[in-house]
């Protein structure tokens, strides 16, 4: 069973009626369009298409085309009329005859499928288990969270995210007491809106924390929260210190996917090591394989992260190919570049596809992006590789300003090395508004190089004798 549907106890009561018949559940984002929505009602061949009123057009245009769908339901009063398919209403379901009891499923009955979001790629379906839910809710929400009947959760990811299906839905029935939805996008001013309670998760995107810093909030407003999460990109520690020393609460940075359906490496409460993603999450195993498969046991020595854990999918629907790349024995691909400190803390380094070669030496863009985000001016910032005239890659920030602040980009590259090796530095710096981002918050670092490949004047190098 397909849903395209906003965050509302329709949505939340779908996922958990299709596990409960034994079906499968597979939200899908509100943000596709028609056509988008179609691969995945087609690819996943849903039999049962549930959609949202505010949605119908998208839902039944994705509907028409759609071989193996039989029943397509809109929130409402309407019942959709789409060809070769029964239209119901949502409270049409209502007055079905009620089951006398639940499927008999058990930990390895199939119960969620979600779609990767991707920064390349078509979406490929993630198959989860009944366990997986279980599990992610024991280790991260319990262990590392410390999460209890006192808490209230309140996160902007969406429930079609792994992210945000865990921190909206699964922990606050598990290990919780409720969760604080929102209809309205993610702004700054998405903040606790009660005092119910002694402990508030507060639970983020990591692009929300530099007009999080700049909204200029009372420091009142986060009193009920306990700590902050953030995932999905690296947090600058800049940002961590900014919002510890503004609001007075902790964010723990990690590092999760939709593969292993939430968090396995995070910072703790207390401990955190800023600009890293922390420590394996309790019942996790992760480490680092150079190219040739050897496993690197020494601090200092940046290689793939893979990861082993009960929470990991059973592989991608009907993606053979990719499964085998992907998955070897109990350990996944992550296809993140990392390196473990002396402290045991992990630090991320960029998607492999992301790292650079400069000069023969390899850089990563996380380290070029941490130091560009210590400057004053810069509120988000990225760096890709972008080819001069002789092919080889040279560092190009695309940077957006802090509010009212002006970017001087030849005094940003000064700033970046007066910090950094020379090679390091960005050879070019371009200002942009926004920065491309997925539904999931990540950036979208192919299409900054499609921009650049045709905008920007290939950058030359000065002599990197005086560098």
């Amino acid at each position: 069973m397909l849903l395209c549907m906003a965050d509302d106890v329709e949505l939340a009561t779908g996922v958990l009626a299709a596990m409960y018949v034994g079906a499968v559940a597979v939200p899908a984002s509100t943000m596709l369009t028609a056509r988008e929505l179609a691969t995945l009602v087609v690819d996943s061949r849903a039999r049962v298409l549930v959609g949202s009123a505010q949605f119908a057009d998208t839902v039944t245009a994705a509907a028409a085309d759609a071989p193996d769908l039989r029943h397509v339901v809109l929130t409402g009063d309407t019942s959709p009329q789409v060809p070769g398919t029964t239209g119901l209403t949502w409270d049409d379901l209502g007055s079905a005859e009620p089951l006398s009891a639940p499927y008999p499923t058990w930990d390895e009955s199939p119960a969620l499928w979600l779609y990767t979001s991707g920064t390349t790629g078509r979406p490929k379906g993630a198959m989860h288990r009944h366990t997986d839910i279980r599990y992610v809710c024991e280790t991260y929400a319990a262990q590392v969270l410390g999460m209890g009947p006192d808490d209230v959760c309140l996160s902007v990811a969406k429930l079609f995210f792994a992210y945000g299906i865990g921190n909206s839905l699964f922990f606050p029935l598990s290990v919780a007491r409720a969760a604080s939805w929102s209809r309205r996008g993610p702004t700054p001013r998405c903040t606790p809106s009660g005092r119910r309670t002694r402990g508030h998760p507060l639970l983020r995107r990591p692009e929300l924390r530099g007009p999080l810093m700049a909204a200029d909030l009372p420091r009142e407003t986060f009193a009920t929260v306990r700590n902050g999460v953030s995932a999905g990109e690296a947090l600058p520690a800049r940002m961590f210190h900014g919002v510890r020393d503004l609001y007075g609460f902790e964010i723990l940075d990690g590092i999760g996917s939709t593969e292993a359906l939430h968090i396995f490496i995070s910072n703790v409460p207390g401990k955190v090591v800023p600009g890293s993603s922390g420590f394996p999450v309790p019942g996790y195993e992760v480490q680092l394989r150079r190219p040739d498969g050897s496993v690197i046991e020494d601090a200092g020595e940046p290689g793939m992260l893979y990861v082993a854990g009960e929470s990991l999918c059973t592989g991608y629907w009907c993606r053979t190919s990719v499964n085998r790349a992907v998955f070897h024995g109990e350990w996944m691909r992550t296809g993140d570049q990392y390196v473990r400190g002396e402290d045991g803390s992990w630090t991320c380094l960029g998607r492999a596809d992301d790292v650079l070669k400069v000069g023969g030496i390899w850089v990563s863009p996380t380290e070029v992006e941490t130091r560009l985000l210590e400057h004053p001016a810069l509120a988000e910032a990225v760096v890709i590789g972008v080819p001069d005239e002789d092919g080889l890659d040279k560092p190009v920030a695309y940077v957006v300003a802090r509010p009212g602040a002006t970017v001087d980009p030849d005094e940003v590259v000064a700033f970046c090395r007066a910090g950094l090796a020379a090679f390091k530095r960005p050879r070019l710096v371009v200002q942009v508004d926004e920065l491309p981002r997925t539904a999931t918050g990540k950036i979208q670092r192919y299409r900054l190089r499609e921009q650049a490949a045709a905008t920007v004047t290939p950058p030359q190098d000065v002599a990197e004798a005086k560098a």
